[in-house]
């Protein structure tokens, strides 16, 4: 890995930050976010850049996420290397949102995890007509990260919980719906948008390339949604949605008995604390705890060697049902581990996460 899979350059008063690994679509490593959070603390106090705008190379999207095949493999061997990356990373993302300049984020294409905290954190986020934005974890054992149990309980109503739970792609109208982005900019306008940050502030720039966004799907869910994401367990959520007369109540349980049990009954857990923990730096630091967990569950190495490796998508979780997963279970992943955990200084313009 070298510097080169980060471009950092500046345009007149802005500097720019890309992604450069198209081939993985710009997957994350630990030198990646080092990279990117030097480049921030160089900019802070450099009185020449007045924005900074993070993009990605390629045609296919911003980033996928962190580079789950590095994370497969440290898992194997005791998770040391990961532990370290995610550290580095969820400091990454709460120095985003706390970033004293415009922090513009270009969610063209394909966002996700990781791709969400280094973007949906921003003061400005940015999705196309091409954006497709997810947490997918539960589809691979693990539990949304980098800030998403906080971004996702903020959306309104369950929304936010049915994102965790089916890790749905969403276009740029839910988005906007959910409040992981702020504004509709066409993919053909991007260019001209960038070129106008050089010189000018965003506040002046948006109003000129901000058009109203494709409609998207779920506010026409909103009942059915809300309704059966509020039961208090998995299981009961199951239920409902399968009671429900909506076709895609029914595709949405579908989806969530093809996750992995226990990740999806800690995703719910983590969620619900979310929203008592307030800012976002304490629910990273509960993030943390439970993806250092995760490092020795068997369901990380197997859902990545399903959809990653050996692509059979065909996961053989463990245990392998709901009603299988115990209390104690999803509790191990947020007990102090007696190790060094995740330590941040909130910032007083945290937004809290409202009940």
């Amino acid at each position: 890995m070298t510097e080169e899979h980060v471009l950092v350059h500046t345009e007149g008063r802005t500097g720019v930050v890309t992604l450069n690994r198209p081939k993985a679509l710009n997957a994350l490593t630990r030198t990646m976010v080092e990279t990117i959070a030097a480049a921030l603390d160089r900019w802070e106090h450099d009185h020449g850049v007045a924005t900074v705008v993070i993009t990605g190379a390629g045609e296919r999207g911003l980033c996928a996420g962190g580079d789950i095949r590095s994370i497969h493999e440290d898992a194997k061997a005791g998770g040391k290397a990961s532990a370290a990356f995610w550290r580095d990373e969820y400091r990454l993302n709460a120095r985003i949102a706390r970033y004293p300049k415009p922090y513009v984020a270009v969610m063209d294409g394909i966002v996700m995890g990781g791709g969400v905290g280094v973007s949906a954190h921003g003061s400005v986020r940015i999705v196309t007509e091409r954006s497709g934005v997810a947490m997918p974890e539960t589809g691979i054992g693990f539990v949304p990260d980098v800030g998403g149990t906080y971004l996702l309980a903020l959306a309104p109503g369950e929304l936010g919980t049915h994102l965790a739970l089916t890790g749905a792609v969403v276009g740029a109208g839910d988005a906007l719906l959910c409040g992981l982005a702020d504004h509709f900019v066409p993919q053909a306008e991007l260019p001209a948008f960038l070129a106008a940050l050089a010189s000018e502030a965003p506040s002046a720039v948006l109003p000129r390339h901000v058009r109203a966004a494709p409609p998207g799907v779920l506010e026409h869910h909103r009942a059915w949604i809300d309704h059966c994401y509020a039961a208090d367990t998995v299981e009961e959520i199951v239920e409902r949605l399968r009671a429900c007369d909506a076709p895609a109540a029914g595709e949405a349980a579908a989806t969530i008995l093809g996750r992995s049990p226990t990740a999806l009954k800690v995703t719910l857990a983590a969620l619900r604390r979310a929203r008592e923990l307030g800012p976002l730096e304490r629910v990273l630091e509960q993030e943390y705890r439970v993806s250092c967990a995760a490092l020795s569950s068997l369901d990380l190495v197997e859902g990545i060697r399903a959809q990653v490796i050996d692509k059979d998508r065909a996961p053989r979780w463990k245990p392998g049902t709901l009603v299988e997963v115990t209390d104690a279970d999803v509790a191990r992943y947020f007990a102090p581990t007696g190790d060094e955990g995740l330590s941040l200084a909130a910032s007083d313009s945290s937004q809290e996460v409202p009940w």
